[in-house]
Parts: structure tokens; sequence; C-alpha cells
């Protein structure tokens, strides 16, 4: 079903340039609490609210949009062009994305999700974009659960656990082919459930015969595309978010089991955090919380008294 209302959020100088276009006569002021300004033309309603966020309505608000806003105020085509410009996005395929690969604590993630033109469209409306466009985790909590509502069993998540991913690296030494192992299984996993999927997009990692070599028979004769900035396509947007909320639920069931807040990134916090950590639970504990291979591990372990040769082995 075609949508009539969109939301924008727009950065201070956007809004600033915004009230002077809309302080033209053509638009008619209304009012609307909580806004900084809101206006109104034939089948459009604009509404500017104090946080930033714009809202567009109305069976000409895709107009407004494509001639007016982005043309003036956004300076990009953000709609309306998808179709022209990308018509692989609307044809049936699925999207591989990963999360926590660069985090210090908890599993690496990777989910797939397939879509065909129907879906797209769903998923356009909803607002679906890359997670790392979503700044609040509450938010990619919320989108992941409407993405699985909407895709049902056509999607698909593979969980590598830190003590799996410490055992892997040790054998593997590589966090690339780690990865394509990673994408491998997430392709297969979607593939039983829609076997007639004709092509996997991702983003680029690594040479893609990584991928190619780490699938199963079953799965050799689908087409592996990669490319930079691969979140644009809305599978692999979908995916990143499945991905991210895989990993921060794991973030949090790890703190409950552990009994400590377990905090994102690679940052100073992190290594505090992992301190005392260690401090408490002795070096062994990192196997089942983090990615041993980083380099932060050394200087936490070097910190509480301990070095590389402390950690047990984690086969």
């Amino acid at each position: 079903m075609k949508t009539n209302s969109f939301t924008f959020k727009l950065n201070e100088e956007q809004q600033e340039q915004l009230l002077e276009l809309l302080k033209n006569s053509n638009y008619v002021p209304e009012n609307v609490p909580h806004t900084r300004i809101a206006v109104s033309i034939p089948d459009c309603r604009i509404n500017l609210y104090n946080s930033g966020k714009l809202l567009v309505q109305g069976k000409a608000s895709q107009e407004w949009i494509t001639f007016t806003l982005e043309t003036e105020i956004l300076k990009e085509a953000q709609f309306g062009y998808d179709k022209v410009l990308d018509p692989e996005a609307y044809q049936p395929h699925m999207g591989i994305d990963e999360s926590g690969k660069g985090d210090f604590f908890g599993p690496l993630v990777i989910a797939s999700a397939y879509v065909d033109e129907g879906l797209v469209e769903k998923l356009r409306d909803m607002g679906v974009r890359d997670s790392k466009k979503i700044s609040s985790d509450n938010v990619a909590l919320t989108m992941a659960r409407d993405i699985r509502k909407l895709l049902g069993n056509r999607c698909a998540m593979v969980t590598i656990g830190p003590r799996s991913y410490n055992r892997m690296y040790s054998k593997i030494r590589n966090v690339n082919k780690m990865l394509a192992w990673g994408h491998a299984r997430a392709i297969e996993n979607l593939l039983e459930k829609v076997p007639d999927c004709p092509r996997a997009l991702s983003d680029k990692f690594g040479p893609t015969h990584q991928i190619e070599q780490a699938l199963f028979d079953k799965a050799k004769k689908i087409k592996l595309d990669q490319r930079t900035k691969a979140e644009s396509d809305p599978a692999v947007a979908a995916a990143s978010i499945l991905a991210r909320a895989g990993f921060l639920y794991a973030l949090k069931e790890m703190g409950k089991t552990h009994n400590f807040e377990v905090p994102k990134g690679a940052s100073e916090k992190v290594r505090k955090e992992a301190e005392k950590l260690v401090a408490y639970k002795g070096p062994g504990i990192l196997l089942d919380t983090a990615k041993c291979h980083f380099q932060t591990t050394d200087k936490i372990l070097a910190e509480v008294g301990y070095s590389r040769k402390d950690l047990p082995s984690p086969s």
C-alpha cells in the first residue's frame, strides 16, 4: 500500500533553511503543538517539530519531498528514484550484514534477510535503513521486532559467541575468513527457508571467493555480490538491524550471567570494565565474554597483573 506519511531528521542548518522556505506565502500556517513551524499546501501538511523531526503527510507529500525538500534542503535524492537508480534493490534477493565485529565484548552476529518488491516497499515505509545510522539502541530493537514480524521466516541469524569465536580465531587467525564462514552459514540458513532466492548481497569486507569457498554444495549456485556501502540496499539494511538487535540482546544476557553492565565498542570504558571483571573472576573470564585477539586484551591483563600466557586455551 502506498504511504502518504514520511519522517526526516534534520540538522540545525537544514531546519533553519526549511524555516525560511516555509515562510513563503504559498504555505498556510497551522497550529500544531511542539512544532517550530507547521504549514500546509493543498493535499500536504508539513510539520517541523522542536526535536528536529520533520513530518510530511498527505496525497501530495511525495511530490513535495521530491521537488522541494530534496532539491532545496536535503541536497540529495533520498526518495523517489530508487527503482530507476538501483532496480536490483527491488528484485528478489537476500542481504547479509554483521554486528559486533569491532566490539571487544560480546559475540559476532551475522543476519540475512530476504526481500522482493512488495517487501522492499513495506521496509521503506517502516524507515528501514543502515543500523549504523540509528543512534538509539531502543529504536533499533523496536525496528528489528517489526522487521521480524514483516519477514516471518524469511530471515536468519548466526551468532558466534565469545568462546566459539576465540576457538575459531585460534585456528583460522583471520577475521575476514571468519566473517566469510558466518556469511556463508547465514546464506545457507535462509536458503533453506527461501530456496529460490537467486542472489545474495553484502558489504565488501574481503574477496568474494572467501564466501564462495565456505558455502556448502546446495548453496553454491546462488549469485554472490559484494559492494561498498551495501547497507543502502533494503535487504542489507534489514539484515544490519536484525544483526545489531541480536548483538544487543546477547550483551544484555551476558550482563545478567556475569552481573555487570556490558559496554559496547573498545573504548577506555570497556577496558576499565574488563579489568574489574578479570580482577574479580580471573583471566579465563575473557574467553567467555570477549574477543581475545584484540590488542586490548594485553593491556587489560597487564593492568591486573596477568599476561596472555595466563589465558586458558579456548578449545
